[in-house]
């Protein structure tokens, strides 16, 4: 095979193991776009914050259940190979979003929809433990010695695409229909388009190539949780503290960021929708630069850039936010926080990856990841409610600058990669 060749199939298996991932947090991310029209179906009782709290407390439920999923899908991916993997997670994705678009409502069951609710977040809340570290390990493998970090930024391209891809849902339906059609049923159309978009993404996985060897998924380790405890406890508590303050300050800035807007600064619905249109737009397109950014400094670098500023800068920038009175300051200050913690999103899988071993390499990314994950990233919208609804949001900021701390105290004793990284000089596609 030419080196053409060569380049032209690892493009085409990350575009691929991508548009996957882009249609998975569709799927995701559309609840949070939604919620302040869906809210009151589920939880009638109470004013819009006391619903919006019920909604990101079923939000945060998705979250706790990422952990059996990491463990599940990084178990699939080390024993049983990458593409079994993420075939899976993206079709029990999808299966959770279209039952959500049936659901009946509290005026119809009662609170049987709550609960039902639930459990369909719980079911996606699986999958996507699961995606993670499939996905980011298997596109750390793909990738070239050298552009690793452009290569894998593609994962948070897709991420944020499937988030930017739920708002741009969320504005044609604010401008084709009216709000009581919104609330009554149009919430349910996002759902149903997740939920028919699995088809196309299970056919794209289908096609992907393998990354593991037979040999490393016969290895008695591979897919073993006490292997990975053992072996590599330092890179274990690691991953879980890069996830710590950065699923939480991604989670604030981009998922609860649209409750805060209208909830806090008090700016309208569509005013709103299109403020983190942009914003995200412009955080989707930096991915790549960050990325080959890192791979000319070091993951190490980005990572200590991303924990200074997210300290410093995160209470100013909250509490800036939450008193704008244009939509044009909105879109400056969200994605100027947007552009300060991608440092860490360009390279969030990358970073990991190159911390493990091929045969417990996707659970070591997705299992530590799926539990900081879900006691700081999912519960972010739950944790902020909770203190606006205490009288003492400003709390919030000063919680998310502590977890970006942890963050920057592990990215201060980290190793550079670039010596000790597991992934120097492998990159395959089988």
């Amino acid at each position: 095979m030419t080196d053409a060749e060569d380049q032209r199939r690892r493009i085409k298996a990350i575009v691929a193991s991508a548009s996957g991932n882009l249609v998975e947090w569709y799927d995701f991310f559309v609840y949070a776009s939604f919620s302040l029209y869906f809210a009151g179906q589920f939880f009638p009782a109470g004013d819009q914050t006391t619903q919006l709290l019920n909604a990101a407390a079923v939000f945060a439920a998705g979250f706790l259940v990422r952990p059996l999923g990491g463990y599940i899908f990084g178990y699939i991916a080390d024993k049983h190979g990458r593409r079994n993997s993420m075939v899976i997670s993206v079709v029990m994705m999808c299966v959770g979003s279209f039952l959500v678009s049936i659901l009946p409502t509290y005026e119809q069951i009662g609170i049987w929809a709550a609960v039902l609710l639930t459990l369909c977040r719980m079911i996606q809340g699986v999958s996507v433990g699961g995606e993670y570290g499939a996905a980011a390990t298997y596109m750390s493998e793909v990738a070239l010695a050298g552009k690793r970090g452009f290569y894998s930024s593609l994962q948070y391209v897709t991420l944020i695409g499937g988030q930017l891809l739920a708002t741009v849902v969320l504005l044609v339906l604010q401008n084709t229909m009216g709000e009581e059609a919104l609330r009554a049923w149009g919430w349910r159309i996002p759902f149903a388009i997740g939920g028919l978009a699995g088809v196309v993404a299970l056919y794209l996985r289908r096609s992907l190539h393998e990354t593991t060897t037979a040999e490393s998924r016969k290895r008695k380790e591979a897919g073993s949780v006490m292997a990975l405890i053992k072996q590599h406890p330092k890179a274990v508590l690691m991953v879980m503290g890069f996830t710590a303050g950065g699923s939480l300050s991604f989670y604030t800035y981009s998922t609860y960021m649209q409750q805060y807007l209208v909830n806090t600064a008090g700016m309208g619905r569509e005013t709103v929708s299109r403020v983190m249109l942009i914003s995200l737009f412009i955080f989707m397109c930096a991915q790549p630069l960050f990325g080959m950014l890192s791979d000319k400094i070091g993951r190490r670098a980005n990572m200590r850039i991303y924990g200074f500023l997210g300290m410093v800068l995160t209470v100013p920038l909250l509490t800036a936010i939450g008193g704008v009175t244009s939509a044009m300051s909105a879109v400056l200050l969200v994605t100027t926080a947007l552009l300060m913690i991608s440092f860490y999103t360009s390279i969030s899988g990358i970073v990991k990856a190159e911390m493990f071993p091929a045969e417990v390499r996707a659970m070591g990314v997705g299992l530590p990841y799926a539990i900081a994950n879900a006691l700081a990233g999912g519960t972010a919208s739950l944790v902020a409610l909770k203190f606006k609804a205490m009288g003492h949001e400003s709390w919030f900021y000063y919680y998310v600058s502590v977890m970006i701390g942890i963050s920057f105290l592990v990215a201060l004793i980290m190793p550079d990669a670039r010596k000790k990284g597991y992934l120097q000089g492998q990159s395959e596609v089988n």
